[in-house]
Order: structure tokens, then sequence, then C-alpha cells
């Protein structure tokens, strides 16, 4: 059985455990954070040098880092991964904004916001510029919603999840979707998709 190291409320270690859960593979979650320094004992950076989850290992043993890597290992011969190359390489498009333009700002902002170990970083300086960038992605992705059901098209992909991820939660860090008409209905379509589960979801916990 595959192994997922993570922290519940990452939205980067909730990305795997949700696809995971949409396709009903079945899989073992350890938790291991880095408030605790978990990420930095010596046990887990054997498995992955640069100390961060989520990590998946395989039945084989094999390691795979970065949230959006695993997502595509774990998509690949499935609906999750579009046959159309073209639709494929959208997801590819949304995974990198995802990592570079999305991830940076709201997940930081959200994180500065309410994790008590990220406080001393809540300079007025970093939160404005974290809640302009984050409100930017916001007005791309509602641009691109505006046109589409989902990011790569008419079917719902890795990168739908890969952006659900942070964005369902991104007013835990003072991010109002209120005005994202678009966003919020795609958000609603993400969840009414099989197999959905929370965040705080984890294997075995019902």
């Amino acid at each position: 059985m595959a192994t997922i190291y993570g922290m519940t409320n990452s939205g980067n270690c909730y990305k795997p455990r949700l696809l995971m859960a949409k396709l009903g593979r079945p899989f073992r979650h350890v938790e291991v954070g880095s408030d605790d320094n978990g990420t930095r004992s010596a046990g887990f950076v054997a498995k992955n040098p640069n100390g961060m989850v989520p990590l998946l290992e395989m039945d084989d043993g094999r390691l795979l880092a970065e949230s959006n890597a695993i997502l595509l290992h774990l998509a690949e011969g499935t609906r999750f991964l579009p046959a159309d190359a073209y639709e494929r390489a959208l997801a590819y498009q949304w995974l990198f904004f995802e990592q570079y333009s999305h991830e940076p700002y709201i997940a930081v902002r959200r994180a500065l916001l309410t994790f008590p170990e990220r406080a001393r970083d809540a300079t007025p300086e970093r939160l404005a510029l974290t809640l302009d960038r984050g409100n930017k992605a916001l007005r791309v992705m509602e641009k691109r919603l505006s046109e589409s059901p989902f990011f790569a098209g008419k079917s719902i992909s890795v990168a739908d999840l890969a952006l659900y991820a942070y964005t369902h939660v991104a007013h835990e860090g003072g991010f109002d979707l209120g005005g994202h008409h678009a966003i919020n209905a795609w958000l609603r379509r993400v969840e009414d998709d099989p197999g959905h589960v929370p965040i705080g979801w984890l294997p075995g916990a019902g």
C-alpha cells in the first residue's frame, strides 16, 4: 500500500489525498509536520533530502516528492489527466501557474495569518504583497473559469485539484471570493465530483 507523508492542514498535502480519495485508492497517511521539526528528522530527510512534504512512498519503496508531481503520477491513466495532448498541456500550464503565481501568495498569506510559528514573518509589507499578488491570481482564474467549466477544458483534471486546495480556504488568508462568481461555481463543481473529501479527511477517518 502506498504511503503519503504530510501535514493534514496543508493544502499541498491535501492534493494527493484528495486525488486518492476520488480514485478510491487505499493508502496510508503518516503525519509529518514542520512545526515539530518532523520534516527535519534524520529519518525523514533520508527519504526526502529537501525536507518537505508531501512525499509519496510507493508500494515498492520508490519515493516521489512535490505535490504536483505526485498528482501527475497518481493521475496517469485516469480521468484526471486529459488524453488530448493540448488539454493535457493546459493542465500542466495551470499546475505551473498554481506553484508560481497562486501558492506563493494565497497559501503563504494563509500560513502567515493562521500558523502561530509563522506570525513573526507576517510583516505589513509581506501581507500587502501577498494580498495584491493573490488577488491578481484570483482574477486570472476568474477569467479562465468564465470561459471554461474546468481549467483544462470540459472535464475535471489534476489542475483543478491543485488549484482547489488553497483556493477553497483562501478566506483564511483574508481573500474575499464574494465577487468571483465563476470561481465559486467552479468550487462547487469540484466538490460535487464523486469521491470528494474535505481538507481534514484522512484514510480510515470515514
